[in-house]
């Protein structure tokens, strides 16, 4: 169908190569509601607008778009990054790193799905389900995990589901996440696995106690034995054994902050110097802002980049340059976070003054921490 006449569009667009919004539907793959849905979006824009009837017309050129915006609807993208794909159509690498994040993101949802329908299995079938599982890691691996998420254990005691560390037995491994709110740490270990995925929220206590005989015996095995059941936590090194409960909390959904901040997704990404930044964040001259939070004072760092993409640390009357990449952090946690990451170099990954500081080892995509920002 062609469009015989429109009035004032001033457009340049020759009307006998447009397309109804029924046509560029049956084309695209999308129907019509969800065109008329991506037009008011600013998503997919009609090439023409009848400005009597409101009637919508399309280029042979949008049939390419709208059957990508199709695509990327089917497997659930969200609305913004689909705005973002089509923006960046002639830029493949954006585009593949949108595609990446997102089946990132469906992954993780569906081990999510696995690891609570396993948990309703147990609470339905318990006799026969079995819920043992036993590790055997490297110890020198799990000492650095542990180092690596122990500085994000929470302390405040209205908030016990904070105050341990949560264990996430997989397949490959197990993973070690702390938060107390303001940060979030992770990290992940694994090498033998037998039993099936698992979650305990062991507490601090249990968490330094096995820290510390991982450091005992050295030379005399390499190996550290975990096992996790529903009553219990064990740790045995060398003969010498640990053990602990569970805290019967459920600890918070970590994955939805990851989701918000994909790892390989940030707007900067910047390897820092450890030892360089650190005492640039640790001079007793540094720049910081004082902020007060529930009557506490705390100092705040703010971190920026120049023109040249250099992190440095920002004095307060540079803080709020709108025009420039700025966040904020907790001064006592970003110091907490270098010594953490316990490596020569770290890739620091901010996207301003809202978005969380993820802090990376450059060699390691599982370990990581993330500061919240404090406003500027």
């Amino acid at each position: 169908m062609t469009l015989d006449r429109v009035e004032g569009t001033g457009s340049g667009v020759v009307e006998s190569e447009l397309r109804s919004i029924g046509e560029l539907a049956r084309a695209s793959g999308l129907t019509v509601s969800a065109l008329r849905f991506y037009d008011r979006s600013g998503v997919l824009v009609p090439a023409l607008v009848d400005p009597v009837t409101g009637y919508r017309w399309y280029t042979d050129d949008q049939v390419a778009p709208a059957r990508l915006v199709a695509g990327l609807r089917r497997v659930g993208m969200p609305l913004a990054e689909i705005g973002a794909a089509l923006r960046h159509r002639s830029e493949p690498a954006v585009v593949r790193r949108l595609l990446d994040a997102h089946l990132r993101r469906l992954e993780d949802g569906l081990a999510d799905a696995r690891r609570e329908l396993s948990r309703v299995r147990a609470l339905i079938d318990p006799e026969e389900t079995p819920m043992t599982t036993r590790l055997v890691l490297h110890r020198a691996d799990l000492a650095a995990a542990i180092d690596a998420v122990r500085f994000a254990v929470g302390a405040d005691p209205e908030l016990p589901v904070l105050a341990g560390v949560l264990l996430e037995v997989e397949p490959d491994g197990v993973r070690l996440v702390a938060t107390d709110r303001h940060r979030l740490a992770v990290a992940r270990t694994g090498w033998k696995t037998d039993g099936p995925p698992v979650r305990a929220l062991v507490p601090v206590g249990f968490v330094d106690e096995a820290r510390a005989l991982l450091d005992t015996g050295v030379g005399i095995t390499p190996e550290a034995y975990v096992t996790v059941d529903r009553e219990h936590v064990e740790l045995s090194v060398a003969g010498r054994t640990v053990r602990t409960a569970p805290l019967p909390y459920d600890f918070p959904d970590y994955r939805r902050l990851l989701r918000g901040h994909v790892p390989g997704t940030p707007t900067h990404r910047v390897v820092v110097d450890v030892v360089a930044l650190r005492a640039a964040v640790a001079d007793a001259g540094a720049p910081v802002l004082v902020r007060e939070h529930d009557g506490v004072r705390a100092e705040v760092t703010v971190l920026g980049l120049d023109g040249r993409g250099t992190l440095r640390v920002v004095g307060p009357d540079e803080a709020s340059d709108a025009d420039a990449v700025r966040v904020g952090v907790n001064r006592e946690y970003l110091l907490n976070a270098l010594d953490a990451g316990d490596r020569g170099q770290l890739v620091l990954e901010l996207d301003g003054p809202i978005a969380p500081l993820a802090v990376r080892r450059p060699d390691d995509e599982h370990a990581f921490s993330i500061l919240m920002p404090v406003r500027l």
